[in-house]
């Protein structure tokens, strides 16, 4: 299994619920076509889960980044 996950928003924000707004928010995602690099934890696939909609994911071997 990874250790890290690369997660890319894809898709607007714009005219989403707002739970779906904060757990974009959460992961740190503001604009389309932004990257970040997090831990593969329970908790951040869950968050995934609920936009999976709307980002893209690769999984990452090693250290990720920040």
């Amino acid at each position: 299994m990874a250790t890290h996950v690369s997660i890319i928003l894809r898709k607007s924000m714009i005219g989403r619920r707002s739970h779906q707004r904060r757990v974009l928010a959460g992961l740190g995602l503001r604009r389309i076509d932004q990257s970040v690099v997090r831990a593969d934890t329970p908790t951040i696939r869950g968050m995934i889960a609920k936009v999976s909609h709307l980002v893209e994911v690769r999984e990452v071997e090693g250290q990720g980044g920040a």
